[in-house]
């Protein structure tokens, strides 16, 4: 009985790892698809780490994919700005993001 209550326990605690995981790449992957089909025509790969970037943490890159997707009229929602800056972290920058 207790080692059925154990593997329960486990099941459930790493198939919500597994869950996350999941839903982090494909937030990863819509963000790109976002990006390639709505800034890639003005952002070449220099923007992004050219020497006077604007993005220098986490924070600073959701802000920055925020106000570019004001400019552009795109109404956004929060989180398809989180997943293009999630994609954009994934593919360019490697800071540490909050979720």
């Amino acid at each position: 009985m207790f080692q059925r209550l154990i593997l329960a326990v486990l099941f459930v605690f790493f198939g919500n790892f597994a869950n996350a995981e999941a839903e982090l790449v494909h937030n990863a992957t819509r963000g790109e698809l976002l990006y390639s089909t709505h800034c890639i025509a003005c952002h070449d790969t220099q923007v992004h780490w050219r020497e006077k970037k604007l993005v220098t943490d986490w924070a600073s890159l959701q802000s920055q994919v925020q106000r570019w997707q004001g400019i552009s009229g795109l109404v956004w929602t929060n989180e398809e700005i989180e997943d293009v800056a999630r994609h954009l972290n994934i593919i360019y920058y490697h800071y540490p993001t909050s979720n």
